[in-house]
This record gives structure tokens, C-alpha cells and sequence, in this order.
């Protein structure tokens, strides 16, 4: 049963069009998932210093950031990343619809999480980018020690061995971190979003 004392007042603020008119390019939700280490943050990182450059406001909302905040509640059961999914999914759908180009680092593990993610945000502004890399090459790489306290026994439900993972069915874009350096990914992914996100332009 809705909420009898909310009263919503977004029919009241500025029309979306007549924002992104203005600035000149469309916000949107760039949706970065994969393994633990496979360059998701990485990525998110470069992608937001290029659209800076090129005058296109953005934000990173990176998994590891939100759970030291806003998601410090929650664990890793199935059940807290589908909440975890869904706080960043409201506050990325909020951001994109004032004009940001919004790009979540987030492993979110499920096609279904996904899904949900996409039907909160929407279709038109949900774009989903598969950081491709197998579970053997992020554990060599284990930038942040997690595959090592994983088979230590430090870290339960670790997503690819004790947790699913479930690639993308059709996602917006792959980049495939483990056959390709990072420079060549780093460049596809920012030449797909600034042409993305500039296409009121076009």
C-alpha cells in the first residue's frame, strides 16, 4: 500500500529535455559488471577522466566506494546484492535524469540482479557493458589480495568460486580485458560512451 504522507515533486522540477538541451548530451547509466579484478574500476576510472575532458559531467559509482557508505549494511548473500543493486540502481536512475553520465562499477553476479537493475533505471538509459575476464586470469592478477583471502577461507560467498557468476546474454558492449591491453579497452569504451552520450547532438 503506497505511502499516504509522500508527495513526490518531480512532475514539478525541470523538464529533463529542456536539461540535457541545454548541456548538450543525454545523461545515462553505463552499467560496468564482471569478475572481482577483471578492470571494472579501472576502466570506470579512465571513462570518467575522458568525458571530463570532453566537458560531459560524470560520476563513478564504484561497488567498493558504496559499500564503505551508503552500503556498509549490507553482506554478500544473495539477497544483500540484490539490495545493494537496487540502491545504486535508484540513485544512478536519479543522476542520469539530471543530465550525468552515470558509470557503475559494480559486479553485480546475476543476469537477473541485472535485469533489475535495468528495469529500475529503464531501458532507454540502462547500457550494460560485460568486463570480460576469467576467473583464473583475475585470480593471477589479484590486484586487491581478495583471490588469495578467498582460498585462505577470510572471505566467504566469493563471486566465481564459492558464489555464481552469470555472463551477460546481450549486453550494450563486451570488453574483453583478458585477450586485449588495457589501452585498446580504455579507448573502446570511452569512443562508444562519448558517442553515446552526444547524440542529441547528431
Amino acid at each position: 500500500m503506497p505511502n499516504q504522507n509522500i508527495f513526490p515533486v518531480s512532475h514539478r522540477l525541470l523538464p529533463r529535455s529542456e536539461r540535457e538541451s541545454s548541456l548538450g548530451y543525454t545523461g545515462a547509466v553505463y552499467w560496468l559488471c564482471g569478475l572481482s579484478g577483471s578492470g571494472k574500476s579501472t576502466l570506470a576510472i579512465s571513462l570518467e577522466k575522458f568525458l571530463f575532458e570532453n566537458k560531459i559531467n560524470s560520476i563513478v559509482l564504484d561497488g567498493d566506494d558504496l559499500r564503505d557508505g551508503i552500503c556498509k549494511d549490507l553482506g554478500f548473500s544473495i539477497e544483500d546484492r540484490k539490495e545493494n543493486v537496487r540502491r545504486v540502481s535508484e540513485i544512478a536512475k536519479l543522476m542520469a535524469r539530471t543530465g550525468y553520465a552515470v558509470i557503475v562499477s559494480l559486479i553485480s553476479p546475476t543476469i537477473e540482479m541485472r535485469n533489475f537493475a535495468r528495469k529500475i533505471i529503464g531501458e532507454k538509459d540502462f547500457f550494460e557493458i560485460f568486463i570480460k575476464s576469467s576467473f583464473e586470469k583475475c585470480q593471477e592478477r589479484d590486484v586487491k589480495g581478495l583471490y588469495a583471502d578467498s582460498q585462505n577461507g577470510k572471505i566467504k560467498s566469493f563471486t566465481g568460486k564459492d558464489s555464481i557468476f552469470e555472463e551477460p546474454d546481450s549486453p550494450w558492449m563486451v570488453l574483453d580485458t583478458e585477450n586485449e591491453k588495457l589501452q585498446e579497452s580504455t579507448s573502446k569504451l570511452c569512443q562508444a560512451v562519448l558517442k553515446q552520450t552526444t547524440s542529441l547532438n547528431s
